[in-house]
């Protein structure tokens, strides 16, 4: 552990710097704009690989964009554990709401501000870091691969296909994981869940053109009002979704295993007064943690219509949009879950306006099994680097991908993420502290170790 902590103090102020080089290329995978951007990062993260000690560092193409592999195999008769990350980031929008621009990293009070500084470019980093420190010091104690992509963000729509075109090369004994968030600095986590995801877009026409409100106000339906109408419809007042169908296939929880969930420190009127909210909502029967980690979910994550610039402009829009995504547990399917939405709100539609629905992407729920060698090696690395047995938690976020590394490569995954709920992920002033950085850093080469020594026996 003093090699460890002397390395990183050594090279702390790199290190930073090394990631806010990664952090200035603004790689958003949903915007067609950045995708010469997409490539800039995918070349840095290639650079980066090579010169923490990696034998081999390629950028490879996809039929989107492209992904990276590295290894050093120091010895073929020993484990291989394979890090997955992505480099792609959320939009910023909106904008004006960041006190610093998102992608011009600034250190303040101890916190790394920037789009990605969490998700996922501070956490992926931190192996970089790490496995160079293992390399430099020589205590990497088995082989390592790295492949990080660049599509995540949208629901990794090619990286199957990467997948299975690199099974051969993609092997390995356990996948490493850090993308998800602990519970606190004083009570550490590991992941052993994650939602599913079913994401759609929805469309309301009306007329067949905007319309003026006063000559056509009360005449004519507005699609605006009827797409708030037909949201509002999709959940009760309990906050169960109304959907036909769609909790038929759902997992529930063993109560024994809600117990020891329980059992991790919630403080509810912390979490209302960090969100400024007077009273959390959700599904009845269920706490917050349960509802945002082994329950479902559906919400709007864009609604637009009509004129919201500045001032005044009366009119009565002809057509109206939104967003929705609905968060999966074990046993939904995110293709059927997406046919049972289609279905059920294309039939409340009335007929005085037309409705199209699409759906944009998905992905599995995953669960993670405490008995691997895997979650033994991350939960004794962070007991040792933190001086405290980690909680098993189940996250409400998603990574798509993660149930198809089991499905396509036959690898299960074990996510170890360092991250805070007040990191702001995917929201204006997402950031990442440096303490969190730095111990995601000291963390992982105990994994590596403990791994090597629980694969031996």
């Amino acid at each position: 552990m003093d090699l460890i902590r002397s390395y990183i103090e050594e090279h702390s102020d790199r290190f930073v710097q090394e990631l806010f080089g990664l952090i200035r290329i603004p790689s958003i995978s949903s915007k067609s704009e950045n995708r010469e951007d997409m490539i800039r990062a995918a070349e840095y993260w290639k650079k980066c690989l090579r010169a923490a000690g990696a034998d081999k560092a390629e950028v490879i193409p996809t039929a989107g964009n492209p992904a990276v592999f590295a290894q050093k195999i120091i010895d073929p008769s020993k484990p291989t554990i394979l890090i997955y990350g992505h480099y792609d980031v959320m939009p910023v929008d909106p904008l004006e709401l960041w006190e610093s621009p998102p992608f011009k990293p600034e250190i303040r009070n101890g916190r790394i501000y920037a789009r990605g500084a969490e998700d996922d470019k501070g956490q992926s980093f931190m192996h970089a870091k790490a496995f160079e420190l293992m390399v430099k010091t020589k205590t990497l104690p088995c082989n390592v691969k790295f492949m990080i992509e660049g599509e995540e963000e949208i629901g990794s729509p090619n990286f199957p296909a990467f997948l299975e075109q690199n099974k051969q090369k993609l092997q390995a004994d356990i996948i490493l994981i850090s993308d998800t968030e602990l519970i606190s600095m004083d009570c550490p986590s590991v992941t052993v869940g994650l939602r599913g995801l079913s994401y759609m877009e929805v469309e309301i026409t009306g007329p067949n053109r905007d319309l003026h409100s006063g000559i056509f106000g009360g005449a004519v339906a507005n699609p605006a009002n009827i797409l708030a109408s037909l949201i509002a419809s999709l959940t009760d007042h309990e906050g169960r979704i109304t959907i036909p169908g769609f909790y038929d296939d759902v997992t529930d929880v063993p109560e024994e295993e809600r117990a020891e969930m329980a059992k991790a420190p919630f403080n509810e009127e912390e979490y209302k007064k960090e969100l400024e909210i007077n009273a959390v909502f959700g599904e009845k029967g269920y706490s917050t943690r349960e509802r945002v980690g082994i329950r479902p979910s559906l919400d709007v994550n864009g609604i637009w219509s009509g004129y919201t610039g500045e001032g005044t402009k009366t009119v009565l829009p002809s057509k109206a949009y939104a967003k929705i995504s609905m968060r999966l547990v074990p046993g939904q399917n995110p293709e059927k879950i997406a046919q049972l939405f289609e279905r059920y709100f294309l039939s409340i539609c009335p007929p005085y306006v037309k409705a199209s629905v699409r759906y944009l992407h998905g992905g599995l729920p995953y669960v993670s099994p405490m008995n691997t060698p895997g979650y033994k090696a991350a939960s004794k690395a962070i007991e040792t680097s933190f001086g405290k047995k980690p909680v098993p938690v189940r996250s409400g976020g998603s990574i798509p991908i993660i149930s198809q590394f089991e499905k396509i490569l036959g690898i299960k995954s074990i996510m170890m993420g360092f991250g805070l709920d007040c990191d702001a992920a995917h929201s204006p002033n997402e950031c990442y502290p440096l303490d969190n950085f730095f111990k995601g850093i000291e963390t992982i080469p105990l994994f590596f170790s403990y791994f090597a020594g629980l694969m031996k026996k």
